[in-house]
């Protein structure tokens, strides 16, 4: 191989380490995951299927957290008026972190005809990491009052998490915080040890940002290299 090709093989090389560092960098990972609910309601014990989703999207030192239903769940013998109903929830932490975040949403906005699946808007709260590493989100129980009564709904197919996050603690070595749950958008985490909040981006920027620098490192080594070679070359054919 001549010299010259062998330089630019080396710089080639180079450029491809940084961009494959760059390329691992973490990202979240979300799936729907099917949750059986066991619904205790006013007129007896009701059991739903839903498809759940749960988003997270980086907001300040946190992330908005959004929950969402794909089915409806349990039923009303009555019609529901518009704004009669109004849905909360819980999402269960694991991983690095441990406890629960509340998550709420508007009431609904059009009437729910009788014996007819609830469908339940999305819910959103607010996550602030106070730990560093892989927290996972899980439905937890969903609670829906209605016409002054209160229906629980509860996972009892012990499904896995719908989101994992790689997140690095804002505030120095601590446990998840509680916030505020009152409101269509607001809500707030609750753990082991520790109380705040925070709003709930779906990806750690902060590994991205180290692990693109090290990338660079990477990038700029070998270019430096690459150029070291070249002069090196051009010395040995300088004449005697």
């Amino acid at each position: 191989m001549s010299y010259r090709k062998r330089t630019a093989a080396l710089a080639t090389a180079a450029a491809l380490a940084g961009s494959a560092v760059w390329m691992a960098a973490p990202a979240a990972m979300a799936e729907v995951v099917n949750v059986n609910y066991a619904c205790k309601t006013p007129i007896g014990d009701k059991s739903a299927v839903s498809p759940i989703d749960i988003k997270g999207v980086r907001s300040g030192s946190g992330y908005k957290i959004t929950m969402s239903w794909q089915k409806g769940v349990s039923s009303s013998p009555v019609e529901l008026g518009a704004g009669s109903m109004k849905p909360s929830a819980t999402i269960r932490l694991g991983g690095a972190d441990t406890g629960t975040l509340a998550v709420t949403g508007p009431a609904n906005q059009a009437a729910i005809p009788e014996n007819t699946p609830i469908k339940i808007n999305d819910l959103s709260g607010t996550y602030t990491p106070k730990k560093t590493g892989k927290v996972t989100f899980t439905a937890g129980v969903l609670t829906i009052k209605a016409l002054g009564t209160t229906t629980t709904c509860t996972p009892t197919n012990n499904a896995g998490p719908s989101l994992t996050l790689d997140v690095t603690a804002s505030g120095g070595a601590g446990s998840t915080s509680g916030g505020s749950t009152s409101g269509g958008s607001s809500g707030g985490a609750t753990s082991d040890g520790g109380s705040g909040g925070g709003l709930p981006q779906t990806g750690p920027e902060d590994s991205a940002i180290a692990l693109g620098t090290l990338g660079g490192t990477v990038l700029l080594a070998g270019a430096a290299g690459a150029l070291w070679l070249t002069r090196r070359g051009r010395t040995a054919r300088v004449p005697r």
